[in-house]
């Protein structure tokens, strides 16, 4: 058996290497930390492994670390990067794993540097010696902001297997599907002027009451047209997440902007949705004699669907006694589909202790999840007759 270090040690030393992807400049961090240690015990354990810069980011990295050779074989994908955490909330401190009540805190602990520390532990006591098709343990970068470690991934077409897990945090319930993520800002520049005289400028916000009330419209529209009894919340839904305009009362508003997301089901386009936004503009535009701009804040993640027939999600649900269901949060999952890879969701931990104050993964499913992993690599990296049948 391997030196590497025990679960639980593993599991302190990741959460104790800060690792915040964010959109905002002084929270974001580099990963190196996370990835030195992956790499430093997945290579004690034979894998062969390969750190990748990623493109225009020389401090973030991905990690593809591969035991044994083939086209097929499994993934077991996870992100190493955090959100940022709220100072002063926390009851312990977010970068020392702290044991308390059954329960491990730390920020990363279920989402989700804990699932990789699983992950390593579980292999080490196979002691692997042979496979009949590779297994790979994939670890990305900022995955909670741009997701721009796993669009790296695609572009670059390097990751090549049949199968993947991603463990972001479902209560081991296996997910096959979730909705795709857009996140969209319209500015509205009108022209400033005082307000005793309408005449002297052009009203930006009256011309956003135009804008919002036609993307009202649109999102009825919609909801009426499609469905997904999948879903718990079984219709696209659009979000209006905050709106700034104007600086004083007496002062005709000058610009607008508006911020929000749109969540489409499987099966629809961002990139058409997107287009159907913007050809409702122009006649807003001419009606209020403003200028109305439409741009992404983040590149748009698609839509996440495998098939519920797929060999892995039957052997997750065989594994966990558990129905494949779906979530509304976004994922990896698209991406590593794209390359080839049925792909599912399926982590220990829970979505509600993620991206919370005093974050934590529950002891009683590190065992369990264990059970998951040894039931995967023994299928789909060890069975010589799952690979005939695949042939």
């Amino acid at each position: 058996m391997s030196q590497t270090p025990s679960l639980i040690s593993m599991m302190s030393q990741l959460i104790a290497s800060p690792s915040i992807s964010c959109s905002q400049a002084h929270w974001d961090q580099s990963n190196k930390g996370v990835i030195e240690l992956l790499e430093s015990w997945l290579a004690s354990l034979g894998f062969q492994c390969e750190v990748m810069p990623l493109p225009d980011q020389p401090n973030k990295f991905n990690l593809i670390a591969t035991l044994g050779h083939g086209d097929g074989g499994l993934v077991l994908s996870g992100h190493t990067d955090t959100v940022p955490y709220d100072e002063g909330r926390w009851q312990s401190d977010p970068f020392k794993l702290e044991e308390k009540d059954q329960r491990l805190y730390g920020l990363g602990s279920c989402d989700m540097k804990g699932f990789f520390a699983i992950v390593i532990d579980t292999v080490r006591q196979m002691a692997i010696t042979k496979t009949s098709q590779p297994l790979i343990v994939l670890a990305t970068a900022d995955e909670e902001s741009s997701m721009s470690g796993a669009r790296a991934l695609v572009t670059q077409n390097k990751l090549k297997a049949r199968y993947a897990l991603i463990g972001e945090p479902t209560s081991l319930t296996p997910i096959h599907a979730h909705k795709g993520i857009m996140m969209e800002r319209i500015q509205v520049t009108g022209q400033a002027g005082h307000s005793s005289n309408p005449a002297l400028g052009n009203n930006a916000l009256d011309a956003m009451h135009a804008v919002m009330s036609e993307l009202m419209t649109f999102r009825a529209e919609l909801k009426h047209q499609y469905r997904d009894a999948n879903f718990v919340i079984d219709y696209p839904t659009m979000n209006f997440g905050c709106i700034h305009g104007g600086d004083n009362p007496n002062r005709i508003c000058g610009s607008c902007e508006l911020e929000f997301d749109l969540r489409a089901l499987p099966g629809m386009s961002n990139q058409s949705l997107m287009a159907e936004i913007s050809q409702r503009l122009p006649g807003i535009e001419r009606k209020t004699g403003t200028k109305i701009q439409l741009n992404s804040l983040f590149p748009d993640v698609p839509s996440f669907y495998t098939p519920t027939e797929s060999a892995i999600i039957k052997a997750c649900e065989s594994l966990t006694q558990r129905h494949a269901s779906t979530v509304a949060f976004a994922t990896e999952g698209p991406f590593l589909n794209q390359l080839g890879m049925e792909t599912l969701i399926l982590g220990p931990g829970s979505i509600d202790q993620a991206h919370q104050p005093n974050e934590f993964m529950a002891i009683d499913q590190i065992q369990p999840m264990q059970q998951v992993i040894r039931g995967l690599v023994e299928r789909f990296c060890l069975s010589e007759q799952h690979q005939n049948n695949e042939e």
